[in-house]
């Protein structure tokens, strides 16, 4: 497993639930092309699979 995650918001949280927008927010995600680098955990990897239809996901290192 790599030890960390890109992650990058690819589509509009306009139309999603309130708990979808709230794990953008604490993802440190704000509007479509934001990066965030998080480390590769079970809580990153729980945030991503919740929000999975608005993000692309990177392994890095």
């Amino acid at each position: 497993m790599a030890s960390r995650l890109k992650v990058t918001q690819i589509k509009s949280k306009v139309s999603e639930k309130q708990n979808q927008r709230d794990t953008l927010r604490s993802l440190g995600l704000k509007r479509i092309g934001d990066s965030v680098v998080r480390p590769d955990d079970a809580q990153t990897r729980g945030y991503v699979k919740a929000v999975a239809h608005l993000v692309q996901v990177e392994e890095i290192d």
